[in-house]
């Protein structure tokens, strides 16, 4: 601004102005003046150009403080004078206010100094902390990378440390060791716990001598003596126990626990002397097989002294080939008929006590033979799993291997109890008691394998049950071929009761299907098929030979019910065998009925079903001269209906056995002689009839129903 009030004193004359504020100081040396540099605003250059002043002179007359005042006309030296009048006035104020307050300016020069040399003294302890600090870092790599090397070999030394103590251990060989092994019994906790130790520096010498470690050598000799020394008194140990088995009445299982304890003795010398522990195997499967022989062959003879003296044989056969006389078969009347023996079946006697041969001998006692076959084959299983667990987990054998084991130990009693029972199927007829011993083993196959013991799966089981089932076929087969070539007329005399045949057929199905029911098998169901089939024919043939239909139907009648009710005891009501009778037994009950009621009432039933036939084709006009006819049948039956019921339920009572079925039949009868007669009603109702006067000697069907009520026998 200054310089623009100069340029406008000078009235636009390009020259050197002094403005205030703008001069030079003069050196106070020699006088001279120095050159004053005025750069770009140096007007005395050859480089300054006139237009550049014109622009400067341009943009000071823009400035909205130049232009106020060149429009209002201030003069401008009076201005610039009042301006400069008050800018000095201010710088006296301002001078004083310098004065005013010099001595807080000196404070804080004073105070600023003072902080200065603080800050530079702090600033030398910062130095030297960050020089410390930088030494410490260097210390503390240093100390670090020592601190790693250190760990390094630490790591290295534990390394070698835990291999050499390692080695070190399993190289020494204790006095404990030496003494326990030498001098301790074998049964002793601290001569096992020694032997397992030996038993792993015998392993580490040997893997150290495949490493050719000369260590190794220093023990190798102490090593073996103590081997040999422990596999001599293991050897005689496990030998002592296996010949205690040969005692007489001893009970093996004792010794055999015992060994279990001690199963390690076994693996010692599998391990460490294979020559030893076979010696000891085949001592043990020579022993075992001769025990187990002479025990079960013992035992099954014993027990088939309390069998029942009298057994079935060859003539005991459903229909007997004698001629007009049934045989007698005395306590043998459980060969068609399950009764108790069924129970041998069952869970609580199925894997009950098995039974004591002298004791059954002293009380006079006698056992159908399936229950000696299930005492003897569940001794059988009993030993024969226990057998397999000790050998499988004695002598570390599992799979085929423990199987071919297993089959040498007890291979002689298998084969010595399938040739005795061979000789005894050969000659039995008890189809019943083969029957109860399929369904044995089939239970017994599923106890082996809930215990997961296959051992007798493989070989025994399925062997018995190839001799049973054929057995039992053929004896099936029998008596099946018995009822075909049964004459009725050489069974003597006739008689309307249930045949003997049909009981003991009814008996025998009933066992059969009972037992077959949680086995099923097909090939039983097809021979008891054939079986019912022949029976049935029979019993037809059988009442072909009474002269009477009503004779024939109440034989009939007799044995499918008697039949009926048998199985029905047993079998399930859904069963092949309990539908088809039930449909005999109510085809000819229907057709009994009809015949009862024909010697009474036949007239009134055939003019019933004769109306009724003709009303169907609406020809009942045809019988409107049948008065007279009419008239006897509503008389009747009026006069007689009583007395003739009366009749028809005594015969009938006095012709069926089974009181329940008597009055069954009596109560269908009634029921369709009430039918036929409201039916005589409808028919005497229709327009062709209503005029006849007889018709109000009818009697009420309510009344008739009353009445008949009263017949109707109660149990």
């Amino acid at each position: 601004m200054k310089d623009v009030m100069c340029l406008i004193k000078s009235e636009h004359t390009v020259k050197t102005v002094n403005c205030p504020g703008s001069e030079a100081h003069l050196d106070g040396g020699d006088g001279e003046v120095p050159a004053l540099n005025l750069g770009e605003l140096d007007l005395t250059t050859n480089e300054f150009i006139l237009d550049e002043v014109d622009i400067h002179i341009q943009a000071n007359l823009e400035d909205d403080l130049v232009k106020e005042a060149l429009k209002t006309g201030v003069d401008l030296r009076q201005y610039s004078k009042q301006v400069e009048s008050e800018l000095q006035r201010i710088e006296q104020a301002s001078i004083k206010d310098y004065i005013k307050e010099s001595q807080n300016i000196a404070s804080l020069h004073n105070q600023i100094t003072a902080c200065d040399s603080i800050l530079e003294r702090m600033e030398g302890m910062l130095s030297g902390f960050q020089s410390d600090l930088s030494s410490i870092s260097s210390e503390i790599q240093t100390l670090q990378q020592q601190s790693v090397s250190m760990n390094v070999r630490l790591k290295n030394r534990q390394a070698v440390r835990s291999q050499l103590s390692q080695l070190v251990d399993e190289l020494v060989v204790p006095s404990t060791m030496i003494s326990v092994i030498l001098e301790s019994p074998v049964t002793e906790q601290e001569f096992l716990e020694q032997l397992h130790e030996l038993n792993n520096k015998i392993n580490f010498a040997k893997e150290l001598s495949f490493r050719e470690t000369l260590a190794c050598s220093d023990i190798q000799d102490i090593v073996d003596r103590l081997k040999i020394k422990a596999v001599t008194k293991i050897r005689e140990f496990i030998l002592q126990k296996i010949y205690s088995f040969r005692k007489p009445m001893t009970n093996y299982q004792i010794p055999q626990n015992t060994l279990l304890k001690y199963r390690f003795f076994y693996q010692f010398l599998l391990a460490n002397e294979r020559q030893v522990a076979k010696e000891i195997r085949d001592e043990y499967v020579g022993t075992m097989s001769k025990i187990y022989y002479s025990y079960f062959k013992s035992y099954s003879g014993r027990l088939m002294k309390v069998q029942y003296e009298e057994v079935a044989d060859k003539d005991d056969l459903m229909a007997p080939a004698g001629f007009f006389s049934k045989p007698s078969l005395k306590s043998r009347n459980t060969i068609f008929t399950l009764g108790q023996r069924g129970a041998v079946l069952s869970p609580a006697e199925l894997e009950g006590p098995i039974l004591i041969p002298h004791t059954a001998q002293r009380g006079d006692c006698r056992y159908p033979y399936e229950t000696l076959f299930r005492s003897q084959h569940y001794a059988l299983l009993d030993n024969g799993c226990r057998e397999f667990l000790f050998i499988s987990d004695f002598f570390m054998v599992a799979g085929n291997s423990a199987l071919d084991l297993f089959n040498c130990i007890m291979g002689k009693t298998l084969s010595m109890f399938l040739k005795s029972m061979s000789t005894y199927v050969s000659d039995c007829y008890d189809s019943i008691a083969i029957f109860l011993c399929i369904h044995i083993i089939l239970r017994f196959k599923a106890i082996t394998a809930k215990r997961n013991i296959p051992a007798l799966d493989n070989r025994y089981w399925e062997a018995v049950l190839e001799l049973l089932w054929p057995r039992f076929e053929l004896i099936l087969e029998m008596n099946i071929q018995s009822i075909r070539d049964t004459d009725p007329q050489k069974l003597g005399v006739l008689d309307t009761r249930p045949h003997y045949i049909t009981r003991r057929y009814a008996e025998f199905s009933s066992a059969i299907v009972s037992i077959n029911q949680t086995f099923p098998n097909e090939r039983t169901n097809a021979l008891l098929g054939q079986l019912q089939v022949e029976v049935e024919n029979f019993v037809l043939k059988m009442a072909a030979e009474f002269p009477s239909r009503k004779d024939q139907l109440i034989f009939l009648i007799n044995n499918y019910d008697m039949m009926l009710s048998v199985l029905m005891e047993r079998a399930a009501d859904d069963s092949k065998e309990v539908e088809g009778f039930q449909q005999l037994l109510l085809a000819r009950t229907q057709e009994f009925i009809e015949e009862i009621l024909s010697p009474p009432f036949g007239g009134m039933i055939a003019f019933v079903k004769e109306s009724e036939a003709l009303m169907e084709k609406g020809q009942l006009d045809r019988l409107k001269n049948d008065e007279a006819r009419i008239t006897q049948l509503v008389r009747g039956f009026s006069s007689t209906w009583k007395q003739s019921v009366e009749a028809l339920s005594q015969d009938v009572m006095r012709s069926f056995t089974n009181f329940k079925n008597g009055t069954s039949i009596i109560q269908g009868a009634l029921t369709q002689l009430i039918q036929y007669y409201h039916g005589f009603h409808k028919v005497l109702s229709q327009p062709t009839f209503r005029s006849l006067a007889v018709r109000s000697e009818l009697i009420n069907l309510h009344h008739l129903m009353v009445e008949v009520k009263k017949h109707k026998p109660n149990f």
